[in-house]
């Protein structure tokens, strides 16, 4: 019989162990931006172009109808007025996200914060309570503080990534490195999927399916990406451009035919 965390873990990552999933728990970052005003209608828009899982704090959770989406409950914060933005604190327990259903949860950890040693205990203790729940932990593992010049620079990315799996994550979110070659690094030393952030929008969505393009072929297991997803003019469309790229091995080419570029 399979365990409970498998079976989780299969409604986020697809047969071929990938998947899409757009956060937005931006609400609590950085307020209620463009394309997070509507909850359920954004939502609504990303079931249809086939996203594998939506990422969402608990009060919007408590709201939403995810559909046959994949749902995890994100159990980290700060918002970008504090003395400190880049320490997180724990405003959500796993319990909660039992109770809400959850396939899923995530903590945010910032590597070379001022606060990291607090954050490291809390994906500790989280990652625990996870096993103990049967629940899958998605890690957001950042390289972000005073001590970092570069946060995609493939030191600090590795390090960061293999701490969120020395810890007890089942999924690694992470910067991307910014070539194939760095990133199949980051990706080696981690024994569970890794998958890249999306970070803000950006000027160009070739930009943007070019990096997941390459991060795939590096071995990544797909994407977690929120701004550049539910910002665009047609956020279906994008997930379906994503989704291209990352299970049916599509070309950045054949993508942007998705989005009619």
């Amino acid at each position: 019989m399979e365990s409970g965390k498998k079976r989780r873990l299969k409604r986020i990552l697809r047969d071929d162990n990938r998947t899409v999933i757009v956060p937005m728990d931006h609400g609590v970052t950085i307020g209620p931006v463009t394309g997070l005003t509507n909850m359920q209608e954004i939502v609504n828009k990303l079931l249809l172009g086939g996203a594998d899982a939506v990422l969402l704090n608990r009060g919007v959770a408590k709201s939403v109808d995810t559909g046959n989406a994949g749902l995890i409950v994100h159990l980290c914060g700060s918002t970008r007025h504090c003395p400190d933005p880049n320490s997180k604190t724990q405003i959500c327990s796993v319990e909660d996200a039992v109770r809400l259903g959850a396939d899923a949860v995530s903590v945010h950890i910032n590597i070379g914060a001022k606060q990291e040693d607090r954050m490291l205990a809390t994906l500790g203790n989280v990652a625990c309570k996870c096993d103990d729940y049967g629940m899958p932990l998605l890690a957001m593992m950042y390289p972000r503080g005073p001590s970092i010049k570069d946060q995609h620079a493939l030191d600090v990315v590795a390090h960061a990534a293999r701490v969120g799996a020395e810890l007890g994550a089942d999924i690694i979110k992470t910067n991307y490195t910014g070539d194939a070659e760095s990133f199949k690094k980051v990706v080696s030393c981690c024994h569970v999927p890794v998958i890249i952030a999306g970070g803000p929008k950006v000027e160009t969505v070739r930009d943007v399916l070019q990096m997941v393009s390459d991060s795939l072929k590096a071995g990544g297991a797909g994407v977690s990406i929120g701004r550049n997803v539910f910002q665009h003019e047609d956020p279906a469309k994008m997930v379906k451009a994503l989704s291209a790229l990352v299970h049916r091995g599509a070309s950045v080419s054949d993508a942007l035919k998705i989005l009619g570029e």
